[in-house]
């Protein structure tokens, strides 16, 4: 695998599936080979897709438990380019089940070691909003780590947290995890606060933010019901666009 991302944030609802759909999709649109694989219970990712998850047979949580290979759990997508490993039903036990599996931790990262199909250019894993057992799996498996965070007055809350957890990780199960960078979501420049919060997220971390955010836009709350990325709903929406943008910048970053 080339280039292996884990999308996270322990808080929900800040745009992290959203992100992980379109940025994959964005990828894919650029010519690019992307599997997204979807660690998170909600499965939003894998419904966000068009996939329905009860009907999913072989997936994430068959990865983790059963250690099934990681090529008979891909699926299509409707999305050229783009491949992903669904969520189940099942993943909501997950992390339970996970606890009496020796080299828990190292599970996720042992499928994409032993992976022998055709290679991706990018892998993003859509972890779940929260640092248990799932996300450790991720960032064991992730060379990169893209956080996103919503441009609103608690924004910094929890980001501590899961730096202090990334440095952990890279200190005693994967020394080659580093920070992708941070995507600013959600942003609405018309609002004072908004505009407050990304100055100050700049400011505070620099080149690791993202030259690209995302605005809040109806497309893009619209396109999961539809079962498709933004840009197969309005692909002239600013939403669409934006994810077009951090893709091209993410390519540029190497």
């Amino acid at each position: 695998m080339k280039r292996v991302t884990a999308v996270a944030n322990q808080k929900g609802g800040v745009g992290k599936t959203t992100t992980s759909i379109n940025l994959a999709a964005s990828l894919a649109a650029l010519d690019k080979h992307v599997l997204l694989i979807d660690v998170d219970p909600q499965g939003n990712a894998t419904t966000g897709l068009g996939i329905d998850k009860r009907e999913v047979n072989q997936g994430s949580y068959e990865i983790l438990i059963n250690s099934t290979p990681l090529e008979e759990a891909i699926l299509p997508t409707s999305c050229e380019g783009l491949m992903l490993v669904p969520a189940s039903m099942d993943l909501a036990g997950a992390e339970v089940e996970l606890v009496g599996v020796a080299g828990r931790e190292r599970v996720l990262d042992r499928a994409l070691s032993n992976y022998t199909g055709k290679p991706f250019d990018y892998v993003f894993i859509d972890c779940p909003p929260a640092l248990n057992l799932i996300t450790l799996n991720a960032f064991t498996a992730a060379d990169r780590v893209l956080v996103t965070l919503q441009a609103e007055f608690y924004a910094m809350e929890g980001l501590t947290q899961l730096m202090d957890t990334i440095r952990r990780v890279r200190g005693n199960l994967n020394p080659h995890l580093n920070m992708d960078g941070i995507l600013l979501t959600m942003v609405d420049r018309r609002n004072n606060l908004s505009v407050q919060v990304e100055e100050e997220v700049r400011n505070y971390f620099g080149s690791q933010v993202y030259e690209a955010s995302i605005p809040r836009n109806v497309r893009l709350s619209e396109a999961p019901s539809f079962g498709v990325p933004v840009m197969y709903h309005d692909l002239r929406s600013s939403g669409a666009q934006a994810y077009l943008q951090v893709a091209q910048e993410m390519m540029r970053r190497g």
